[in-house]
């Protein structure tokens, strides 16, 4: 248990976080590669080189700190950290080489004279209790995940049972246990983990599920990156190749209300709304789907979405496309924007809206849904690496 004396430490260095938090967390990734690279699986060394990963963990610290008296506010972003956790398979033994490297990390960026004994002490205390938090939910997580019919713990082999070109650089790669066994009962908007082997180097990756659960295969969804290792690698796999998959996770999932729905994506961030529209769809939900890409060569799931639409009086389809070819038809030619969404959604906060896509993307979408007068509170995204406030 932390003291009230160390709390206040820790309240009384948020200022230090503010201004200095980033190159404290770039200090800590550093350091924690050189001293434990077995770690280095676990982190997408891509959000690395952004400085993405950096950002993601300085707003986190500062965050704790500045509710170190009250954690309850924190709640979103636990379940954030623990679902990405479990998707990576972060174990109790990974907590203390991440402890230390931040106390070390801590002492060495702030100096000794204001990273005293006692402020170490402090942040001591205070990353066990994140870190017992974070242990208690996460091992919750992968209980519940091996108690459930078709559960597992840890890796599992999955072949490939086929693939499918879905667009000019997407393909979908549909996915069964190698065991015979079923599949525990995912929620759509899920992820799972991969953990592969590329040239002798371990790297695990998080990939959103594109199909409702079945209980006999799972479905993920890829655009191959320029340069992206594991994106390169998943697109040279064939039929009958093998993947250890971690067990989904993800609290993207929709709400318990049943109020109609707007899906807004672009790009491959289409990937877990399908699953979200057709759950949406078998709960008699209306459903706005909007989508925005280049144009009919890079439009995924085109022919999947045109068919739901032409079968469900309850599902109204809106394309935008910003580089649309001679032959196509969108609804829209360049960017979703104001006038889009007065065209094409209900007006007032009658609704829940979906967004996935760029970070660009959504936090423009965010801006404009709440100018249209959705409230802050109905608006919900996921980002496809680390968190960004938007």
């Amino acid at each position: 248990m932390l003291t009230q004396a160390q709390k206040t430490i820790i309240q009384a260095t948020v200022p230090l976080l503010e201004s200095g938090g980033e190159a404290l967390a770039r200090h800590f990734y550093a350091l924690m590669f050189e001293t434990h690279p077995e770690v280095r699986a676990l982190f997408n060394q891509t959000h690395q080189a952004t400085g993405d990963q950096a950002r993601a963990l300085a707003n986190s610290v500062l965050m704790y700190a500045r509710h170190i008296d009250d954690l309850s506010p924190l709640t979103p972003l636990v379940s954030r950290i623990v679902n990405k956790h479990v998707a990576l398979q972060i174990l109790p033994e990974h907590y203390p080489i991440v402890g230390s490297c931040l106390l070390q990390s801590i002492r060495e960026v702030l100096g000794a004279n204001v990273a005293t004994d006692e402020v170490l002490q402090a942040w001591g205390a205070a990353y066990q209790q994140l870190a017992d938090l974070l242990i208690g939910k996460e091992e919750q997580h992968y209980e519940q995940n091996a108690m459930q019919p078709g559960g597992w713990r840890g890796s599992r082999r999955f072949r490939i049972d086929s693939i499918k070109q879905e667009s000019q650089d997407v393909r979908s790669l549909t996915l069964a246990p190698t065991d015979g066994g079923p599949i525990l009962n995912y929620q759509a908007g899920q992820y799972i983990g991969v953990r592969l082997m590329i040239e002798g180097e371990e790297v695990r990756r998080n990939y959103s599920i594109s199909n409702r659960a079945d209980g006999r295969s799972l479905r993920i969804t890829l655009k191959h990156v320029p340069d992206g290792r594991a994106s390169g690698y998943l697109h040279e796999r064939q039929v009958g190749d093998e993947l250890e998959i971690f067990p989904p996770a993800g609290d993207f999932i929709l709400g318990e209300d049943k109020v109609p729905v707007a899906l807004l994506t672009a790009g491959i961030g289409i990937t877990p709304a399908i699953p979200l529209l057709e759950e949406a769809l078998e709960q008699q939900r209306q459903v706005h789907f909007l989508h925005a890409t280049h144009n009919s060569q890079t439009l995924t799931f085109g022919a999947f979405l045109a068919q739901q639409a032409g079968l469900q009086d309850r599902m109204t389809l809106k394309l935008c496309f910003s580089q649309p070819l001679a032959h196509d038809t969108p609804d829209a030619v360049g960017h979703i924007d104001s006038h889009c969404l007065r065209s094409w959604l209900p007006a007032g906060d009658t609704f829940h809206v979906y967004v996935l896509g760029p970070t660009g993307f959504m936090a423009n979408m965010k801006a404009l849904l709440l100018k249209h007068g959705v409230t802050d509170d109905r608006i919900h995204y996921e980002c496809f690496g680390p968190h960004k406030t938007l």
